[in-house]
């Protein structure tokens, strides 16, 4: 992970918009006398503001460019949260102020994912909002997978969405930073292959957290699970599950408890690979060359894995 932004200090500029949409949105007299910097500030700076009778809100603040980023979390939240799904952290204010743009959510005690329990809870959270079917896949808006963009112009044909709104951007993104032309070649041979991981597969346009890592995962204290920093659309469930795969940290128990409630098909080892590839190419993308070799390597064994199917 990157670096968190130096936290601001009570007296930062952003701070008087902040307080003021607070107030606007809740309707009391919140004061801001405390700004402490907390976790999730990979990509921009995190806080836990609080008021002198203790009320406290978790805000992301950043530069004004980032307002779109924020925007978009706020409407992926809203969408999670009307499925009666997962707790979410309830949108509070989006907003910006000169220089700065900002979030503030409902300030959540969380925990990890430990437990069996835990895990099966959160595999009956995921199985809901999976159930969450649409008409087509895509979503009503664009958004962001970190701070990459992520288009989610609607279409009938999964296949066709995840090679052109997914793979190909974030495959030519990597040629533009300069990560090698073996893994342009790689790709290049992919896009036309991946259509043969569907044949006799055909997914439903599912609601997807979109990041389901084990850092945008959790629990409040009575084993609520809990779901935030979204990058939504309508999708394959599979590929929430092989992102949950990717970075680990998921309980055996949440794997085990999906499977039983809603089976995967015989052929998801082969989609994980392409799944997984996106997001390691995301991450190539986003925080750079230590990540080009395991890129390569997906790419590779996926091609091989498809020249072999077609023979």
């Amino acid at each position: 992970m990157m670096p968190p932004n130096p936290p601001p200090d009570p007296t930062h500029p952003a701070l008087p918009a902040i307080e003021q949409a607070i107030r606007a949105r809740t309707g009391n007299a919140f004061r801001i006398v405390a700004a402490h910097p907390v976790s999730g500030g990979s990509i921009h700076t995190a806080l836990r503001v609080a008021d002198a009778s203790g009320g406290a809100y978790f805000v992301k603040l950043a530069s004004a460019d980032c307002a779109p980023m924020f925007e978009a979390e706020a409407d992926g939240l809203a969408a999670i949260a009307a499925s009666a799904s997962f707790r979410t952290p309830a949108v509070i204010a989006c907003g910006r102020d000169g220089a700065h743009a900002f979030l503030v959510l409902e300030h959540l005690e969380l925990r990890a994912l430990q437990s069996a329990d835990d895990g099966a809870r959160f595999a009956d959270a995921l199985v809901r909002l999976h159930r969450d079917r649409g008409d087509t896949f895509g979503w009503t808006r664009d958004n962001f997978i970190g701070r990459n963009p992520q288009r989610n112009a609607p279409h009938a044909n999964w296949a066709h969405f995840f090679v052109e709104h997914r793979l190909r951007p974030q495959f030519a993104l990597a040629r533009a930073n300069g990560f090698g032309s073996e893994l342009h070649r790689e790709g290049e041979r992919l896009f036309d292959r991946i259509p043969a991981l569907f044949l006799d597969y055909r997914p439903q346009e599912s609601l997807l957290h979109g990041d389901l890592w084990h850092g945008n995962a959790a629990a409040l204290a009575d084993g609520t699970p809990v779901v935030f920093d979204p990058a939504v659309h309508r999708g394959d469930r599979e590929s929430d599950l092989a992102m949950s795969e990717l970075f680990g940290g998921f309980p055996s128990s949440f794997y085990a408890a999906y499977r039983k409630a809603w089976p995967l098909h015989e052929d998801y080892e082969q989609r994980k690979l392409a799944y997984s590839l996106y997001h390691v190419l995301n991450h190539l993308n986003l925080f750079g060359r230590g990540y080009l070799r395991e890129a390569i390597r997906l790419a590779t064994r996926l091609n091989e894995e498809l020249a072999r199917r077609r023979d």
